[in-house]
């Protein structure tokens, strides 16, 4: 099978970005040492779909030392960064992505990754999950399982399980702790707010952030903005979260209230629809919107389109909508993943975690083919415990740092054994 990336000859600048990253994936570099040893995946496909930079291609390299062939394509049209591609493909893995792809260029590519028949799948945002189980269910008795990344893709593997339709074991990668309470939360936070102020070169002290959404992303850009100077509004359907929101100090209210006060507005909510036409028009004059979702739907980028008189690009990756009222609303990176379509995501320690539960977890449905479960209705699986545990003690290590541990007596005292 012949790759499809846009110029093989920009491998050395791909070449260098990977090498920078994995000098700061300790845990990453552990396990390909170990993968070089046991080979866990001898003899079997592993189809990726991962916004495919840096910290992903190592990912690719640590999975392909152990023995995986690889099948790699991207899960966002703006994330994929060609030099990267260009390494992988230097390196022999297969690649099928590239920056800018239409929507018909990032349906074949996923396409080209499920023809090779995969054994295991790596997805973030449940693609591959959703193309395989509808034009590739002949495929899918060589399947062993597959993985998941984000809340998005948990979200529809849970409906899919709940309907029965979901026909092979999928780990949740995301519900993991070592990846949603670091990942989710000072990854997103971070790489946001990096995204954001390398794009528009703006200050963000002293400026009203609408945060929407409060869950682990939406602490995490809400905590950052605060730390810049910002004044942060939060924007929630849950109860809970908004109280955690009022009692963490940030303002709570619906955001067709928040919608006239916010100077940047970031959505992080995994949902669709979150800032609607109406919400456009009671912007401020130069407000600008943004999205950390997986998906573009958050921010309604078509009805701003339709509204907009007038329409143009103010700098790289910003554009900007004048509206019948004359004021101008600006979209940062097309309404996609802010943190990847304009800059390079997360922070490679971050992802270092995220990915050694995400590559521990494939071994996982290796070593355990036989005994998981396999019956309509149950087919999505937690990370084990000892998995979480097993990256945080070689995280601790990593940092020099020591914790206790519970003697026998207290053993016996917290746990009755």
């Amino acid at each position: 099978m012949i790759s499809e990336i846009r110029n093989t000859d920009l491998w050395e600048k791909g070449r260098l970005k990977i090498d920078w990253v994995r000098r700061h994936m300790p845990l990453l570099n552990g396990l390909e040492k170990e993968f070089i040893g046991e080979r866990p995946f001898e003899g079997l496909k592993i189809a990726l779909s991962v916004h495919l930079e840096a910290k992903t291609a190592y990912l690719c390299e640590v999975l392909a030392a152990g023995g995986a062939e690889m099948y790699v394509t991207g899960s966002n049209p703006l994330s994929t960064q060609d030099d990267i591609a260009a390494a992988l493909v230097h390196e022999g893995l297969n690649v099928f992505a590239w920056y800018g792809a239409t929507p018909a260029d990032y349906k074949r590519h996923i396409r080209k990754v499920l023809e090779a028949g995969p054994n295991i799948i790596i997805d973030d945002g449940g693609d591959l999950v959703s193309l395989m189980h509808s034009d590739f269910r002949h495929l899918i008795p060589d399947v062993i399982g597959g993985c998941e990344e984000t809340t998005t893709g948990i979200l529809r593997l849970q409906s899919m399980n709940r309907a029965g339709t979901l026909l092979f074991p999928m780990m949740l990668v995301n519900n993991a702790d070592c990846k949603h309470l670091f990942d989710n939360r000072y990854g997103t936070g971070q790489s946001v707010w990096t995204g954001i102020n390398r794009t528009t070169n703006l200050i963000v002290a002293g400026k009203t952030v609408v945060v929407a959404g409060y869950g682990w992303c939406g602490k995490g850009v809400a905590m950052r903005a605060k730390g810049q100077g910002a004044k942060v509004i939060v924007t929630e359907v849950d109860p809970i979260r908004a109280m955690e929101a009022m009692m963490d100090g940030f303002r709570v209210m619906k955001m067709s209230q928040a919608a006239s006060e916010g100077d940047v507005f970031v959505t992080v909510t995994g949902c669709k629809g979150v800032i609607t036409g109406d919400d456009f028009l009671k912007m401020k004059d130069g407000a600008i919107c943004c999205n950390a979702g997986h998906f573009d739907v958050e921010v309604d980028v078509a009805a701003l389109r339709q509204m907009a008189v007038d329409s143009g690009t103010a700098r790289e990756n910003i554009t900007g909508y004048r509206l019948g009222n004359g004021n101008t609303v600006y979209i940062l990176a097309e309404g996609r993943l802010v943190n990847l379509a304009a800059g390079d995501g997360h922070p490679a320690e971050i992802m270092d975690m995220s990915f050694a539960i995400q590559a521990l977890s494939a071994r996982y449905l290796v070593q355990n083919r036989n005994t998981l479960r396999r019956s309509p209705g149950n087919m999505v699986n937690e990370v084990p415990e000892s998995i979480d545990r097993e990256v945080a003690r070689r995280e601790l290590a990593v940092w020099g740092c020591e914790i206790d541990v519970l003697t026998p007596e207290q053993h016996r005292y917290l746990y009755g054994e």
